[in-house]
């Protein structure tokens, strides 16, 4: 996908924002943030917008099976730099029978300048066996997910 930016649909609301302050363990050889510490910001921004919708990894056992990262797709659009206070954004933009799709935005929390975006799929996988299986009702509940068109989309 060569624009982000369409892809997520810059418009639409974020459903959960978590700060983050860029620390000196974020920061590669070239002085700014490396790439893995935004693939970290993505997922600790989206493990922190499924707790706080009641789904922990504790949560995630009880139903027997847990979302795993199938695929990143991320825009690095400015660098980011120690000590930038950073507003981590996220939503879930699509969700398919067995998989998502979550948008991530990653700002500079002061001027509110854009500096990644990222598309993540997520899997639903049953914790026994690995295998994918069909995201339950209660998550669906839980992150507002769309009802309709579920075989369809997959």
């Amino acid at each position: 996908m060569a624009n982000l930016e369409s892809a997520i649909g810059v418009d639409a609301p974020w459903a959960f924002t978590l700060a983050k302050v860029v620390e000196d363990d974020d920061i590669d050889g070239l002085g700014h943030a490396s790439n893995i510490s935004y693939v970290r910001w993505i997922q600790d921004v989206a493990i922190a917008h499924s707790t706080s919708c009641g789904f922990d990894l504790d949560a995630y056992r009880q139903l027997g099976g847990v979302f795993i990262v199938r695929r990143h797709e991320i825009d690095y659009l400015r660098p980011v730099l120690r000590g930038n206070r950073l507003a981590l954004r996220t939503r879930v933009d699509i969700a398919m029978a067995a998989k998502c799709k979550r948008a991530t935005e990653i700002a500079l929390e002061d001027e509110g300048t854009v500096v990644a975006r990222a598309i993540t799929t997520w899997g639903f996988i049953d914790f026994s066996t690995g295998r994918p299986v069909r995201i339950p009702e209660p998550i669906r509940v839980a992150f507002g997910f769309p009802r309709v068109g579920l075989a369809a989309a997959e």
